[in-house]
């Protein structure tokens, strides 16, 4: 990477609120994820929102927004979002 490249990558990061996050689960409704922390993410400041499971079978999904991850994963407040860097 260039002098230029790193100097805009810079500040990108530095100018950005990327926003990490976990799902607590409290209850396990579907019997395959568990309770605990089940996945971790990662919201852009786009508003789009990456996901990964952290279970034996793992997968990464994109979301437009964490109101859709809630609708989806939120079961009803059974699981919660819980912002790290805040």
């Amino acid at each position: 990477m260039g002098r230029a490249n790193e100097r805009c990558c810079m500040n990108f990061m530095s100018n950005t609120n990327i926003r990490r996050f976990c799902l607590q689960r409290d209850e396990d409704v579907s019997g395959i994820s568990g309770t605990d922390l089940v996945a971790e993410g990662v919201q852009f400041t786009n508003g789009k929102c990456a996901l990964t499971w952290m279970t034996f079978l793992s997968s990464v999904a994109i979301y437009e927004n964490i109101k859709i991850l809630e609708a989806i994963h939120g079961h009803e407040g059974k699981t919660k979002v819980i912002f790290l860097d805040e």
